[in-house]
């Protein structure tokens, strides 16, 4: 089959300036998926040797993907310290290292300026956005409806010196997220998975473009078929699933 060659079209003005800051953009998320995917599938060893039994990387290049968080300055190693005393907490359902990681790099990637997490938790993953938050000097506003879990993310917040950067907002968030006003650069969304369509309905008009909406357990069977496909059959959003051989997260664009 004979093969056609290319022609280069010049673009029109308007599409110029379109593709200005569309292609950067989808760089920046596309250079953020290849990163996430480097913390769920580990690539084989330097020098191209062979995984280990079962295909699990050999023991001596295992540690080199499980590297340790390092801190850049005092602060950062400040709530890093916090962030390692909150892991053994299981019990609450915070999200993985690993995960919150990736929320940091997105945050800070985008430099977000406004944030809004719903499920507070005991404040794990909202001092992993603080991370980011603290250098593109943004906010977060978190929503929690248990009491006992506000107390207790208001303690680790203030333990890793980042209470000016969060505003608890407390009771039912299908009610409460409609006080926002003010565009949303980073909706995340970890509470009660079937209230994620009803999330997604009423906020997403906040998110701006090129703004990002993250889910977490977006596993099966945890996610809501629903929001799934609200994720991915609307034309003006793009979505990633990361992470998936853990509670797995979704990471959707809104297209500009």
């Amino acid at each position: 089959m004979r093969q056609r060659a290319f022609q280069f079209v010049p673009l029109a003005p308007r599409w110029r300036a379109w593709a200005s800051w569309v292609v950067p953009s989808i760089a920046v998320l596309g250079a953020l998926v290849m990163a996430a995917t480097h913390f769920a599938q580990p690539p084989g060893p330097p020098g191209g040797g062979r995984p280990g039994p079962g295909g699990a990387p050999r023991p001596q290049v295992q540690s080199y993907y499980d590297n340790p968080l390092l801190a850049k300055d005092e602060e950062e190693k400040r709530i890093l310290s916090v962030l390692e005393e909150l892991r053994g907490l299981r019990r609450y359902q915070i999200v993985p290292e690993t995960d919150g990681r990736l929320l940091r790099l997105l945050t800070e990637a985008v430099g977000a300026k406004r944030v809004v997490e719903i499920g507070t938790s005991i404040g794990y993953s909202g001092i992993w956005f603080c991370l980011a938050l603290r250098k593109t000097g943004g906010h977060l506003y978190t929503h929690e409806i248990n009491p006992e879990r506000i107390q207790m993310a208001k303690a680790n917040f203030e333990k890793a010196g980042v209470s000016h950067l969060v505003t608890i907002i407390e009771g039912d968030a299908h009610e409460t997220v409609l006080q926002h006003k003010e565009p949303i650069d980073i909706l995340f969304l970890d509470a009660d998975k079937e209230g994620y369509i009803d999330y997604l309905q009423k906020l997403l008009p906040l998110v701006r473009p090129g703004g990002l909406i993250i889910a977490h357990n977006m596993r099966a069977p945890m996610a809501d078929p629903r929001y799934v496909e609200a994720i991915t059959k609307n034309p003006d959003l793009e979505t990633a699933f990361l992470l998936m051989e853990g509670p797995g997260i979704s990471v959707t664009l809104k297209k500009r």
